[in-house]
């Protein structure tokens, strides 16, 4: 089994059959006004250099692997993780610079994290991120794409599962919208499963489809 567990805004740490702990885009916590992330990472992958996406410090290791920004094909402890660019608006960068997307492949499950995304992907973007079993993509508008958007995006890479991330909860002192906004324009063949706890266990033999997982803030 591989466990995804939900720190809340876009921090998210995924952990191996074997106890390997990565955690994509750490945030402090207090700075946005939720609580921080207790991990203990092995690798740390930040796809953007803001405040609310690089506190590595807070979840990292001392023996840490601390992947920044990074493009292009990496392995770690059979870990399989690839970079590929993107940006942070619809201007190519030149409003809130770029952002990476990382691919993260764990036990044959396969994650991507689109960080701070602010545009539409074309289908090339599926071609180097594919196949996806496991999407992390942003909702709440207003730094990244809104709810519309992150539909189109979903429908151009084909991901098995969704777990929408980067929204309004409670105490968050970021002007982003709720999460129901993505959930009331999502549409058939989707479905939506609000989920008790900040964490999903993935069976990498029985990963579901067309489904959209709504964690629990933690």
């Amino acid at each position: 089994m591989v466990l995804l567990k939900w720190h809340g805004h876009a921090c998210f740490e995924i952990v191996s059959s074997r106890g390997i702990r990565i955690v994509i885009d750490p945030h402090d916590g207090y700075s946005l006004g939720i609580k921080p992330p207790k991990a203990e990472a092995d690798i740390v992958l930040i796809t953007h250099d803001h405040f609310d996406h690089n506190a590595y410090s807070v979840v990292a290791k001392p023996s840490a692997h601390i992947i920044k920004m990074q493009l292009g094909d990496t392995e770690i402890n059979d870990i399989k993780i690839r970079g590929v660019e993107a940006y942070h608006d619809t201007v190519k960068g030149r409003r809130r610079g770029r952002v990476v997307i990382y691919r993260v492949e764990v036990d044959k499950v396969s994650f991507v994290h689109l960080g701070d995304l602010g545009h539409e992907l074309s289908s090339e973007y599926r071609e180097k991120l594919s196949p996806i079993d496991i999407l992390l993509i942003p909702v709440g508008g207003v730094f990244t794409i809104d709810a519309k958007s992150a539909c189109n995006v979903i429908d151009v890479l084909s991901p098995k599962v969704v777990v929408p991330m980067h929204y309004w909860i409670d105490g968050l002192n970021l002007p982003l919208k709720p999460v129901d906004n993505f959930i009331s324009i999502a549409k058939e063949p989707w479905r939506v499963e609000k989920v008790d706890e900040n964490y999903i266990s993935i069976d990498p033999s029985a990963i579901p489809t067309n489904t959209i997982y709504v964690l629990k803030p933690p």
